[in-house]
């Protein structure tokens, strides 16, 4: 495999103006280890309960991804409640049942620990830290997420991981609590002084922003006329950006403005429709001609 993701399967249930769902497949991992499928082999290890249904372990396999590393626990799966009813961006979250997630530790086969590329999705820093330790190795290219949650009650071990990983990908907000700063250019150099090469600030609508120790880029969010569901949108960003960087086995600048635009592509698709349903369905030339259209939005002639 050249990508190992390591995080959260779930089942959701999610309320937008568009309807409601009241159990879908979701979690960091699923999410990431689809999008990033249509680029690259994944492989994904997280933990599911007794009540996981096969049909949704089958949606992984139709894509090739490694499910030997997902393991079933006895209890119920991971579930999480909310609503997006006052504002399409920010989710209200109304229940959290960790069920089986609340133990959960991870444990990686060979082939996992030798993977090239390597995503830890929003979980607990401590338990990133433990699946960094056990790789065989540095990989190319070590990138994760975070939230506000373990900014605050496991700073410690989040700047630790942070000094050792090669790009963060965090939100906007959580970019300006993580750092005290108010600006955003600020807040992302004080993150890529904390040790990463590279940082993505995901903004929403308003796209998302790259900045490394002397470039920045900013990557458009799509102009969809409707959001369905972003609840999937920054982890299918994630699965585009890493999955096209290990696609090409690259990390130079110019990679990863592509890796932005193929984030934001992603994402663009996830919100279409709720939880997986539009991302499950892709195909390979639905991806190239949205590309292509961010390409188009993007272009402009210089002034002389």
């Amino acid at each position: 495999m050249k990508i190992l993701v390591v995080g959260s399967v779930a089942y959701d249930a999610v309320e937008t103006p568009a309807g409601k769902r009241e159990s879908q497949l979701g979690g960091s991992a699923s999410y990431f280890s689809v999008s990033a499928s249509y680029f690259t082999e994944v492989g994904l290890i997280g933990v599911i309960g007794n009540d996981f249904d096969p049909a949704d372990k089958a949606v992984y396999e139709s894509h090739g991804i490694d499910t030997s590393g997902l393991i079933e626990a006895n209890g119920k799966t991971f579930r999480w409640s909310g609503d997006y009813m006052d504002d399409i961006n920010t989710a209200v979250t109304l229940d959290t049942q960790l069920n089986v997630f609340g133990d959960f530790e991870p444990e990686l086969r060979e082939a996992h620990a030798n993977a090239p590329y390597l995503f830890l999705a929003n979980i607990d820093p401590n338990l990133q830290l433990k699946v960094l330790d056990a790789m065989n190795g540095r990989p190319k290219l070590v990138a994760n997420d975070t939230m506000n949650l373990w900014i605050d009650i496991a700073r410690p071990a989040l700047i630790e991981l942070i000094s050792r990983v090669d790009t963060l990908l965090i939100n906007e907000e959580e970019a300006k609590q993580l750092t005290s700063e108010d600006h955003l250019p600020e807040a992302a150099r004080a993150i890529v002084d904390m040790g990463p090469n590279s940082t993505v600030i995901k903004r929403g609508e308003y796209g998302a922003t790259l900045f490394g120790e002397d470039f920045s880029f900013a990557a458009p969010a799509y102009p969809l006329e409707r959001v369905i569901d972003p609840t999937g949108a920054g982890d299918s960003f994630a699965g585009g950006f890493m999955g096209y960087l290990a696609s090409v086995d690259k990390i130079d600048q110019e990679s990863l403005r592509t890796a932005a635009i193929v984030g934001s592509t992603m994402a663009s698709f996830a919100v279409e429709d709720f939880g997986l349903d539009r991302i499950n369905n892709l195909t390979h030339s639905d991806i190239d001609e949205r590309f292509q259209q961010f390409v188009d939005l993007t272009r402009f002639k210089p002034l002389s």
